[in-house]
């Protein structure tokens, strides 16, 4: 008999035989997220935070963002420049990554930020050195906490016009940060009326500041811009001295930052504070955030973990504009800088020209309230710039922040 096959029954037959030798559709590939933090030293606590709080974004977005899934990778840069040079390299040319975020520090911030532009991975750091976004600006930059003054800014003019201080004397690291947040402080506070009287840089390692509170004299406040784990000793030793009965005592955002709260006692409680950030503000974003970093790591959180759960906000946001594309890193940085959010853990900001936030600031009384430490807001400045209220080109034409500028008035 003859055998006979309808040619309708072939083709199917051939295209199913054929199925699993045909090419499958690729997947896109993960955004790859390259995390650059501290986990040891003096600035390991706020580098565990920071960790904690980009963790915390991912899960609330099952780690994918416009459709993609993230990979993240955590590098430990030991909070040294040469550490952190060496992970960025390793990030954006092994791991090939499409972001960077962090680092912690300005001194590791300065040192890769030439080879991060050069390579174009967008960076979105928490590091606070001033001519990031200002004379030395990185075009593949964006920076959604502060710089180190702009905070201080602020802090100059409310202690000046509310708290009604004359002569001040301020103490910080003996390191960019430091020079930064005192170098706005002065800045504003005496064009405000004040004066400072004394500039103090203890070295970053420094165990005991007494030597350096004992020279406090012919003042009527100090203004101190400890981070890490300094702040904690330091207001100890400040009132285990008497000093905390003479002299109020004001602070950066670190020295007072939410997550430090259950390292103090009450020592610290008084202490003025300015920060981009608190744990108080009301917002739903907030609310949420603060909850569940509760749970998940059993501490009120901080800048730290707020700055790092916001810029997974910002590359989210990103990502949407682009469509979830990476590839066309001109794009992904302008997206970025794009950027303007109203319901996030420390309220609406958008980006200005340089790539730098323009937000609020608050100002903070460290309060024990039901027998907790909290940071109670008591002025908020809105839409604050990295320039202040000052002309923008003025600003520039003057030198950056430094140990000795503003000098001290003879």
């Amino acid at each position: 008999m003859a055998f006979t096959l309808d040619r309708r029954a072939f083709l199917a037959g051939a295209a199913a035989a054929a199925l699993p030798c045909a090419p499958a559709i690729a997947a896109a590939p993960p955004v790859r997220i390259g995390l650059m933090t501290v986990k040891t030293g003096p600035l390991a606590q706020g580098g565990i935070q920071m960790e904690q709080g980009f963790t915390l974004f991912l899960k609330h977005r099952n780690s994918t963002l416009a459709g993609r899934e993230v990979e993240l990778i955590v590098a430990d840069t030991g909070g040294n420049p040469a550490g952190a040079k060496t992970k960025a390299q390793e990030l954006i040319e092994r791991d090939k990554v499409d972001f960077i975020v962090g680092p912690l520090a300005a001194f590791e911030l300065l040192a890769i930020t030439n080879y991060v532009e050069q390579h174009k991975v967008p960076m979105l750091s928490l590091a606070a050195a001033d001519d990031m976004t200002q004379r030395k600006p990185n075009a593949f930059f964006v920076r959604a906490s502060a710089t180190s003054s702009q905070c201080t800014h602020p802090l100059g003019d409310y202690a000046a016009k509310e708290m009604k201080l004359k002569r001040v004397a301020t103490i910080s690291e003996d390191f960019a940060f430091g020079y930064e947040q005192i170098g706005g402080f002065q800045q504003v506070f005496e064009d405000s009326g004040g004066r400072i009287v004394m500039k103090l840089w203890p070295p970053l390692n420094t165990a005991d500041f007494t030597p350096f509170i004992s020279q406090f004299a012919g003042i009527d406040g100090v203004m101190n811009g400890f981070a890490g784990s300094n702040p904690i000793k330091f207001n100890q030793q400040y009132a285990e001295l008497g000093a905390k009965a003479k002299w109020p005592i004001l602070g950066g955002w670190t020295a007072y930052d939410d997550a430090l709260l259950k390292s103090f006692g009450d020592d610290a409680v008084g202490a003025i504070s300015a920060a981009w950030y608190s744990s108080e503000i009301d917002t739903p974003s907030n609310k949420r955030f603060v909850a569940d970093i509760l749970k998940e790591y059993g501490n009120i959180p901080g800048g730290y973990a707020a700055g790092l759960y916001i810029n997974g906000m910002c590359i989210e946001a990103a990502l949407k504009k682009t469509g979830g594309k990476t590839e066309d890193r001109q794009a992904l940085i302008a997206a970025l800088r794009a950027v303007s959010l109203t319901d996030t853990p420390r309220g609406p900001f958008h980006f200005d020209h340089l790539g730098n936030v323009v937000g609020t600031v608050f100002i903070r009384r460290l309060e024990r309230k039901n027998g907790k430490l909290v940071n109670t807001i008591i002025k908020t400045y809105p839409n604050v710039s990295q320039f202040w209220t000052y002309d923008e080109k003025e600003y520039l034409a003057k030198p950056v922040y430094s140990r000795d500028y503003p000098p001290l008035k003879s």
